[in-house]
């Protein structure tokens, strides 16, 4: 079977794999970009929302931080594994990366249900209008990720495709880059 051109060739040295990746985080990075200096200008001019933060519990936001963090260690060793060419250990390092991500998911599914069961909803404020938008849109990328990831481990335990095992790792470090902002501006500062 022929490899999809798209997959073979290289625009200025760079696979085009790369490259695609890159300008993808590079949308992405407008999208939450312009989202978390939204939420800035209106947090600094709106001191009551520090009345809501204060209602955010840090200690899930911080075990959701350790999750992901350890997530993002095992998709480095899933990127490893994918340049020596086993990709079984690849494979295999990426399901412990996709159950990081089902766990934060899971956490952050309680989390929001214990907030909304005591009143704290998107209309409530614009604080929660701006948490639940941020940490939502987080939560649609970690799932994506985690099926995206599904594909690639796929894959890879057969031993195709591992150069994919790189830009899915990338996709995920992103992510991962996203909730150390959102972790002090939603968690911290208060």
């Amino acid at each position: 079977m022929q490899k999809p051109i798209a997959t073979t060739r290289s625009a200025s040295g760079i696979p085009t794999g790369r490259l695609a990746i890159w300008w993808l985080l590079a949308s992405e990075i407008v999208i939450f970009g312009g989202l978390l200096a939204c939420y800035l200008l209106f947090r600094l001019g709106h001191p009551e929302w520090a009345d809501a933060a204060a209602v955010t519990n840090t200690a899930i936001g911080a075990t959701n931080t350790f999750v992901l963090l350890t997530s993002s260690f095992t998709a480095v060793l899933a990127h490893q594994a994918a340049e020596r060419g086993d990709g079984k250990k690849a494979a295999r390092f990426l399901v412990f990366t996709i159950i990081g991500a089902c766990l934060f998911l899971g956490i952050k599914s309680y989390e929001w249900w214990y907030e909304i069961s005591h009143g704290y909803t998107i209309t409530s404020n614009g604080f929660w209008s701006f948490y639940y938008t941020a940490a939502g849109l987080h939560a649609a990328h970690v799932i994506a990720g985690a099926i995206a990831m599904g594909f690639v481990a796929k894959d890879a335990a057969q031993g195709k495709e591992l150069q994919r095992v790189e830009l899915v790792g990338i996709y995920w470090h992103f992510v991962d880059v996203v909730w150390i902002f959102l972790f002090p501006l939603l968690y911290i500062a208060k």
